[in-house]
Order: C-alpha cells, then structure tokens, then sequence
C-alpha cells in the first residue's frame, strides 16, 4: 500500500508498507518529488531490489560479525580461515555501509593488496571471501546486488606444484628430527595431509594388510573433505618402516614428540622449514616448499610408473578427479606426442599396404 497526502504545513508526506508489513515514509517540498520517490520504491519491490532504508546503514564489520554468528557451523579450522580473512576485510571497509561498497572500491583493494606484497592466490582468496559474504548480505535484502564479480576478481594466480626429486625427499627425511622422520614418510609415500599426519593413530595403521586408514585431522576434527577417509594401500617396505618407527618412540599416535606425546601440525612444519635453511642437501628447495609439497612429490612419482588420473585421484584421495586433473595435468607424458606417435602409425600402416600392393601387382 503506498499512498501521497499533503500535509498541514505544506510538505508532502509519502509512505509505503514493505513486504513484511513495516511503514515507511518521507517528506518532500513537491508532490512531484514525492511520487518520483514513491515510483522508485515501488519498481525496486516489483523487481526484487528492493532494500530496507535502515538495514542499507548496516555496516561491514556488523554485518561480517552477523556473518560469522552463522558460519560457525563450520570445522573451528575453516571458521579460523574466515576470521583472517574478515581481519583483512573490515580493515578496508569495515565503516562502510555495505551500500557503499562499489565494484571500483573492491578493484582498487586487490591492487592496493597485490601491491603489499600479497601472493595472487591470497588476494583472489579474499576476493572471493568478500564475494561470498555479500551474497549472503544481498540473500538476506541487505544490499540490492553484490559488487563483487568476475569483473572485480583478480587473476588466481594459480602456479605449478613444486615437485621435489627423490634424493631430495631421502635428504629431508634423513635431515629430519629422528622421532619426525615419520611424518615425511607417511606424507610423501601416502599422500597425508598435515594435519592427517598429527592426528593418526597407530591404530589408523593396518600393519599386515599395508593400509593406512586416516579417520581424523588434528586436533580431533573432521577430515577436509568427502572421500579424504578412503584407505591407503601401502607397499610391506613402507610398513616395515612405520613399524619400526612405532617401536622406537611408541605411544598412541604414529607421530609423537619423542616421549609419547601427540605432535602438532606447526611442529612439524617448523621442523621441515629448519632442515630446509641448515641441510646443504636440501638448499635446491625453493623458499615457499612446505609439509604439502610431498604430496605432489607422490603425485609425480606415481603418475612417472604410469598411473592414471583416476588412481592417482584415489591415492590422493580427491573429491573429483578434475581437482586432479587440474593440478597435475601438466605432469602426464605430452599429449601432443603422444598424438604425433597415433597419427604416424596409421599412415605407415597406409603406406606399407601401398607398397605390398605395388609389389603384388610388378
């Protein structure tokens, strides 16, 4: 219901109700004015852009704090990503009325960004975090539509995997702490993830079957994602070593500090980053290499003894093989000679029935 009256000191006063059934209204000097307002909150309610004059004053930093309230259904390590994330966000616009968060301000933030230093992946990451947090806002009728777009997003930055050599892998093991050494064996031989590494215990091992099954990540959280709980099928060389590794510093998780207790994923890492700055061995690494890269390690190493994206998807344990695909593409032998080869063999196939032809008919 909308409707324009004049009221006794002059003004025009119009007013409309909401969906939800709330007034609003505002004074104007000319019934003109007043309809041409009037017409525009209507067009906005027909088309679905319409937005609650006091819910547009929500700010960025209300509305991510809001935002996190619901998020929080999340795995505590994800809802830790989002908070750095937001940290970066409202530090930008956190004043801001989400209204007046412009595509041009949102462009001008991933370059101020890429200028600091910030990695290309990072800044598409926050991209894509402000993205999401102002579908949710514009869900919700906060704003009429998100700023965010492939218009605003910065490049991915997406690289190449390091791929570390062989020698390399035995040089970090053997550089390693001796109850660490473990972990370098279960990360690059069967693909665990970090945080698999902290949480696995020596239960999670089948030792005479050769699986190693990983039902957790540390602390004691879900695995990342659907399929990360598929077993491991691992050679006897392999068991052989994590058995003894077990006898050596025993306790209830395969990784221990040396005294039984559980060792965290950043022990770890610090661990891998000490040897790489002090081992001569290790010096070709390159700066950024981490606990992560020996799972492309044993992506490399099983895609060279011809295995398929499908296997190698399932050793990785992928939730789809174009993740796989999409990040070790690159390392299957050249598909264009492969190409090249197929052809080739056809027209000498075609050119051997030529000459037994040729032969035939002298």
């Amino acid at each position: 219901m909308a409707s324009i009256a004049k009221r006794p000191n002059g003004m025009w006063r119009a007013r409309y109700r909401d969906g939800a059934g709330k007034e609003h209204s505002r004074h104007f000097a000319k019934k003109s004015e007043a309809q041409d307002w009037l017409d525009g909150v209507t067009t906005s309610v027909r088309t679905g852009t319409y937005v609650d004059p006091k819910s547009a004053k929500t700010t960025v930093d209300e509305w991510c704090e809001q935002w996190l309230n619901g998020y929080s259904v999340h795995r505590a390590s994800t809802v830790r990503q989002a908070k750095t994330h937001i940290a970066q966000i409202t530090t930008e616009f956190g004043t801001l009325p989400l209204s007046a968060v412009r595509p041009s301000a949102v462009k001008a933030w991933t370059a101020k960004l890429k200028a600091a230093g910030h990695a290309d992946s990072y800044v598409y990451a926050l991209h894509n975090r402000l993205k999401q947090i102002l579908d949710d806002a514009a869900h919700d009728g906060l704003i009429a539509r998100n700023p965010c777009s492939r218009r605003t997003a910065p490049p991915m930055g997406k690289q190449k995997p390091y791929v570390a050599t062989t020698e390399q892998i035995w040089a970090l093991h053997d550089a390693m702490p001796d109850h660490l050494r473990v972990a370098v064996l279960v990360g690059a031989f069967a693909g665990l993830r970090i945080a698999e590494v902290s949480a696995l215990r020596v239960a999670d091992v089948d030792f005479v079957r050769g699986i190693v099954h990983p039902v957790q990540q540390w602390p004691n959280d879900p695995l990342k994602t659907k399929g990360s709980d598929a077993e491991i099928p691992v050679p006897r060389e392999l068991t052989l070593l994590l058995s003894a590794s077990v006898q050596q510093w025993p306790g209830e998780y395969l990784v221990t500090d040396g005294a039984g207790g559980r060792v965290g994923p950043w022990v770890i890492e610090r661990a891998v980053r000490d040897v790489k700055a002090s081992d001569t061995d290790l010096k070709g690494l390159p700066d950024e290499f981490s606990f992560h890269d020996l799972r492309h390690y044993l992506a490399s190493l099983l895609i060279s003894k011809g295995a398929d994206i499908k296997t190698v998807q399932a050793r990785l344990r992928h939730a789809s093989a174009k993740t796989t695909l999409d990040t070790y593409a690159h390392l299957w032998p050249d598909a264009d000679e492969s190409t090249r080869t197929a052809i080739g063999e056809v027209i000498a196939a075609r050119a051997d029935s030529l000459r037994t032809d040729e032969a035939r008919n002298a």
